[in-house]
């Protein structure tokens, strides 16, 4: 069976050496020394490793079964979810005054990654409620706070979202379920919802939907689109429970992955709904859902090749496979260990590297976020806005090649289901798929993001890597790692420059090449987020650090990187620049 031990020393780097957290003038920053996350981690591991690690095999086997409109989870969820529950982990970057800690979001964000390497179909559970949560907090009345809050930030409730229908899922536009107003200011929501993750279960007492639908008068498309609270059983006026409201499970889909998560069909029969936010402007407070969403979905995706990585490197260190080229490293036994191969070596530093340069960067997200909804601060917001389609598309597109990378290690023993490596690669596959397949992701990233505000935003990130490799010249130790930015960089902004010379006049041309540039801009990020750990792990050893292996692995790792994997760039933009020709001349009849 797979085991998961979490990552805190690299969070540990991360947080104090990388970010400097305790230093930031971010609220709440300045209580995070090194003591105080330390203990956060660690209980939180205890639960990742202990509780819910030996659960994702349990979950992957057994799934979930509808009996009599009942869903019933993995045997051993109850009792966990339970655990999560008394440690309040659920509310730890939640308001205090709804019974959360205040705590911020990064903090939320590494607990995160360890619950998701050790059970992502478990995490699933509380993570819906987490962003279902804050749509409440962004758009909802100070009733709908008050009531529904409380119940949810403790997870006695849980939240959902509830977009896609069975003939629409990106373009919500072509929406069905309507929402008929009623005398007493509720509606009657009717329509059937599909893929709805954690859409029903037995682990809390009530679920909170949050339901797109439209409503009379609002126009074609978009327009016409409201979001609506929708409880499984509604509250009474005294916070009780009161009536089964009138939504049903049609079914549970059998899926590749994340068989512990039950994802519904959801059928809505005039089911009493209540507007959050204002009529007909549903997708704006719906897309604070999906944006926290996107970046714990790009979480998902490394998360999930940190836990099949350490397998990976586990089964190499063990098995005896063949001898070493250069002579025998392990004489008295029948052959050397698999790790003393150079290709076993290049397959676990592909691993390594990404999973530790995309934690790097998706704290450096969670960060961005806590300066922009702490500080205020909208250039912070503007450049996360700007990361979000990369950090959730490049991500999972890397992690589930990394957890494929990792079953490769096993040979034929990956394939073999007793050896759970399959699993990681089936969980890791859907996060390239939900919350905004990663094709969209790339359109969004290079249809909208690059010119949000009149490019402003992709400006000050060029500015940021530029200000980044100035800062190393002429440090010999640095030069592996700038000058490689500094040309992958370049070969951005050249493709930021072809999208501009040719985008307007053929919009095919740019679109043609937004997937690649997605994945250019994914390893421009962890080429920036590798220079700034190289420089954070040089000055520890200059400082005289004790833990000098660990600094001295971070800074191999990151040459390993910009080596190995930054030269993808150039054929990112060699794609790009052949333009919309190859991709488009095939006449659709002729596919």
């Amino acid at each position: 069976m797979p085991s998961y031990t979490p990552p805190a020393r690299d969070m540990d780097f991360i947080l104090h050496d990388l970010l400097q957290v305790g230093a930031q003038d971010i609220p709440g920053y300045a209580d995070l020394d090194r003591s105080f996350t330390a203990a956060i981690l660690d209980e939180a591991g205890k639960l990742a490793s202990e509780v819910l690690a030996p659960l994702n095999p349990v979950g992957d086997r057994e799934g979930c079964r509808l009996e009599n409109g009942v869903v019933y989870t993995p045997t051993g969820f109850k009792a966990a979810f339970e655990a999560m529950k008394q440690g309040g982990w659920n509310g730890l970057d939640l308001p205090e005054e709804y019974g959360g800690q205040g705590l911020p979001y990064i903090m939320g964000t590494a607990v995160g990654e360890m619950f998701v390497s050790a059970n992502m179909a478990f995490n699933m559970y509380q993570g819906l409620t987490h962003g279902a949560i804050n749509a409440i907090l962004t758009a909802g009345s100070d009733e709908q706070k008050a009531t529904y809050l409380p119940k949810m930030v403790s997870l006695d409730w849980t939240g959902t979202m509830n977009l896609t229908e069975p003939h629409c899922g990106t373009d919500l536009g072509l929406m069905r379920t309507r929402a008929e107003p009623q005398a007493d200011g509720s509606y009657a929501i009717t329509g059937q919802k599909i893929f709805i993750s954690a859409g029903d279960h037995d682990l809390a007492e009530n679920i909170i939907h949050l339901v797109l639908a439209k409503a009379p008068g609002g126009g074609p498309g978009t327009k016409g689109i409201s979001l609506f609270i929708v409880p499984k059983f509604l509250v009474n006026p005294d916070g009780s429970l009161g009536a089964r409201n009138a939504v049903s499970v049609g079914k549970i889909e059998e899926k590749m992955g994340i068989h512990g998560n039950a994802t519904c069909v959801l059928n809505y029969d005039g089911a009493r709904g209540f507007l959050i936010g204002e009529l007909h402007k549903g997708l704006s407070a719906m897309f604070v859902m999906m944006n926290e969403a996107r970046l714990g979905v790009g979480l998902q995706g490394y998360a999930q090749a940190e836990a099949a990585y350490q397998n990976a490197l586990a089964y190499a260190r063990d098995r005896l496979q063949g001898r070493d080229v250069t002579g025998a490293k392990n004489p008295n036994g029948p052959a050397d260990p698999l790790i003393v191969h150079p290709d076993i070596r290049r397959n676990l530093m592909d691993q390594k590297s990404f999973v530790e340069g995309a934690r790097a960067f998706t704290f450096w997200g969670a960060h961005l976020l806590d300066r922009g909804h702490r500080l205020g601060d909208k250039d912070a917001e503007g450049l996360i806005s700007l990361m979000t389609p990369v950090l959730k598309g490049f991500q999972t597109d890397k992690g589930f090649e990394m957890a494929v990378q990792a079953q490769q290690v096993y040979g034929g023993h990956g394939y073999i289901e007793e050896w759970g490596m399959s699993q990681f690669a089936r969980d890791a596959r859907i996060a390239m798929i939900y919350e905004g397949a990663n094709g969209i992701q790339a359109l969004d990233l290079v249809g909208r993001k690059l010119a949000q505000d009149g490019g402003k935003h992709v400006m000050a990130f060029f500015e940021m890597v530029k200000a980044e490799v100035k800062a190393h010249e002429g440090d010999e130790r640095m030069k592996g790692f700038v000058e490689p930015l500094k040309t992958a960089s370049k070969q951005m902004q050249a493709a930021g420059m072809f999208f501009m010379q040719n985008g307007m006049k053929n919009p095919n041309a740019a679109l043609s090449g937004s997937y690649d540039f997605m994945h250019l801009m994914g390893h421009v990020c962890l080429g920036l987020m590798w220079t700034r750990m190289a420089k954070a792990a040089y000055a520890a050893l200059d400082a005289g650090a004790a833990d000098r292996d660990f600094y001295e692995a971070k800074i191999a790792t990151g040459r390993y990187y910009m080596a190995r994997q930054l030269p993808a760039c150039a054929m990112h933009l060699a794609r790009i620049e052949s333009g919309a020709e190859p991709v488009m001349t095939l006449a659709a009849d002729r596919f």
